[in-house]
């Protein structure tokens, strides 16, 4: 198998360039499948490359942009910071534009959208959006609240802005939302013990300049209003109840509440009136799964799961 990545661009619907690499075997293999990345908060998609190779080597191509304000895309204004108006809807819309670029270099091939983390609520969100254009939704690192939780932090991040403008960044957001993360890993060796037990990852992510840093409250508003939203059982009724979904994360993962976020997500999923739902839900495991030290099987059950959807659909 050969390896490559090549860099290229959709253009956003604000004519902005989305910077996307695309994964694939120049040993002109004939892919089988295309998975489509979408990265978490306060990180970039080249931290995804681990997981290239047994996805590439399964038979799938993989593409796996940067979110505005994130990696490459933070060229166009602030670090950790989606738009002054419309983040949520862009952010969003920038997958659609990818997912039609892919459409165009792989007619035919099913698509599989990924997400992360902040990058699974972006999922999900893309999901009701633009029903359709996807062959199934894999969630990794997410969470499920009530719509009044959100709304509640919706309106601190608010007075943040007030306070501070939407481009200031707030100690107070950080505390309430990441501050608690660690305490469950208590004595801690570092600030980001919780994403993952691994501690060579946990240093890579530390010594990384684009990960880790503040977002700023423009930002948190925009994607808390997507939580509330995308948490609402009307909206999320508007997932294609045919939509196979696959649920994966750690149960020692504090964004999902230990664990309990993934099941109350999949309770609404089915709710929602979703029928093809599988997880994978690992004892001990913290925040990145895909970094974690049994990350080979995680990825493996990913791969597995995308083969049993295919074979299922064929």
């Amino acid at each position: 198998m050969a390896l490559k990545l090549e860099k290229t661009h959709a253009v956003a619907e604000d004519g902005l360039a989305i910077f996307t690499r695309h994964w694939f075997d120049d040993g002109r293999k004939e892919p089988r499948a295309v998975v489509q990345i979408s990265h978490g908060m306060a990180e970039h998609g080249q931290r995804y490359e681990a997981i290239v190779e047994p996805l590439l080597q399964a038979g799938f191509v993989v593409f796996c942009s940067d979110h505005r304000g994130h990696g490459e895309m933070a060229k166009y204004g602030d670090r950790g910071h989606f738009a002054d108006d419309k983040g949520w809807h862009l952010v969003v819309s920038d997958l659609y534009q990818i997912n039609r670029m892919i459409r165009k270099r792989y007619p035919g091939l099913p698509l599989f959208l990924l997400g992360h983390s902040m990058g699974s609520f972006i999922a999900i969100q893309y999901a009701l959006d633009y029903r359709g254009s996807i062959d199934g939704l894999a969630l990794s690192g997410s969470n499920y609240d009530s719509p009044v939780v959100y709304r509640t932090a919706r309106g601190i991040a608010r007075m943040e802005k007030l306070r501070q403008g939407g481009h200031g960044r707030s100690k107070l957001i950080d505390y309430l939302s990441f501050g608690s993360f660690n305490k469950h890993f208590a004595p801690n060796r570092t600030p980001f013990d919780w994403l993952s037990r691994d501690s060579i990852e946990v240093d890579k992510y530390i010594a990384d300049p684009e990960c880790g840093f503040l977002c700023t409250n423009q930002m948190w508003i925009d994607l808390l209003g997507g939580l509330v939203h995308i948490s609402d059982p009307e909206n999320l009724a508007r997932i294609p109840p045919d939509l196979p979904v696959y649920v994966l994360g750690g149960e020692k993962d504090p964004v999902s509440d230990m664990g309990r976020g993934l099941e109350r997500l999949m309770d609404a999923l089915r709710q929602a009136g979703v029928r093809d739902i599988d997880s994978d839900i690992y004892p001990d495991g913290r925040h990145e799964m895909f970094n974690e030290t049994n990350r080979e099987t995680v990825v493996g059950n990913l791969i597995d799961w995308v083969n049993r959807v295919l074979e299922h659909h064929a």
